[in-house]
């Protein structure tokens, strides 16, 4: 099994081959380019230099939301377009769940941040039992009070990572009670390699969608529509 990963939701733009368990190509740049810019130029280049024929692959996972609006509608069209010229299927991962696989068998409860803006977080919790993802809390956009909340209540120590550990480190500083530490740089921002790995999974379950399906999950309105409400309200 030959699975292409993208992700774009966030501040980073990365592109991975996993084949059987086995990453054959990751590209991860963390650079102020758009992902307009970055995400095709990637992926040839990856497959330029593990000889990839793309016709290849079984299918193509991507970080399906939430994030950033602008990045999740780039990657969702760069994947969309391959699957038809491809006519290979799409596989949707949630964006927060792929964060959190990057720590595969931690034994600390794992607490993805992305930085929402409005004082908010796109977040979850999540816990490897037996080698597998566990969701204890599914992904949803909520204030930073409410995710460090339900680690406290957890009981459990926490590894906290993502965008939104430096936006909200201080406060998680000052408020979480349970033994937590926040991931390094090698484990916490958005890896393609993740959302391929995770791919694999969902592909032998069946969780797959046609090209033509695909919808991004942004969980919440984008600032232009929350305006055009805020206005009609108003007026």
């Amino acid at each position: 099994m030959k699975i292409l990963g993208l992700d774009s939701s966030g501040l980073v733009a990365s592109v991975a081959v996993v084949e059987d368990d086995n990453l054959l190509a990751e590209f991860t740049v963390n650079y102020k380019k758009t992902h307009s810019q970055t995400l095709l130029p990637m992926l040839d280049e990856a497959a330029r230099m593990i000889e990839l024929d793309l016709k290849t692959i079984d299918a193509i996972a991507l970080a399906a939301g939430p994030g950033s609006f602008t990045g999740l509608r780039i990657g969702a069209a760069t994947a969309k377009g391959l699957g038809l010229a491809l006519d290979k299927p799409l596989i949707a991962v949630p964006t927060v769940e792929a964060l959190a696989y990057n720590l595969w068998g931690s034994s600390a409860l794992v607490a993805p941040l992305m930085d929402a803006r409005r004082s908010q977080t796109y977040t979850g919790l999540y816990s490897f039992e037996e080698g597998a993802l566990s969701v204890i809390e599914p992904q949803c956009v909520t204030g930073i009070e409410d995710i460090v909340a339900k680690v406290n209540d957890q009981g459990r120590p926490v590894v906290f990572l993502g965008d939104g550990v430096p936006v909200f480190g201080s406060y998680i500083r000052e408020n979480c009670s349970v033994p937590y530490s926040f991931a390094p740089a090698h484990m916490n921002k958005q890896r393609a390699a993740s959302v391929a790995a995770l791919g694999e999974i969902y592909y032998s379950r069946g969780q797959v969608q046609r090209a033509e399906e695909h919808r991004p999950e942004y969980l919440r309105l984008s600032q232009a529509e929350r305006e055009r409400l805020e206005q009609a309200h108003e007026g």
